[in-house]
């Protein structure tokens, strides 16, 4: 798995959802990636061809040290995206993919 590849599946991920570091690990056949698949996001080049405001923690937290511009950003991107955040939490049941 390359950081293009994480960055390909990120372009996968439907307007209005978000996903989990964990969900891409399994997604690349190993949930004990996921540690590794954050840093691949922290190294992304370009956040609008390659969305990685759409990845949050497993209890659906957004990232204090999202790349782009901090929490705030990706809560703001989130909105835009018509996903709904509350205490800077995503609900994952609703929103998840």
């Amino acid at each position: 798995m390359s950081d293009q590849d994480v960055y390909e599946y990120l372009r996968t991920i439907p307007t209005g959802k978000v996903t989990t570091y964990g969900r891409i690990a399994l997604h690349f056949g190993d949930r004990s990636l996921a540690r590794h698949i954050g840093n691949v996001l922290h190294r992304n080049p370009d956040g609008d061809k390659n969305p990685c405001y759409k990845v949050v923690d497993s209890k659906g937290r957004l990232s204090e040290r999202y790349t782009f511009g901090g929490l705030a950003h990706q809560r703001e991107r989130l909105i835009q995206d018509g996903v709904e955040v509350k205490n800077n939490r995503v609900d994952l049941k609703r929103f998840g993919v």
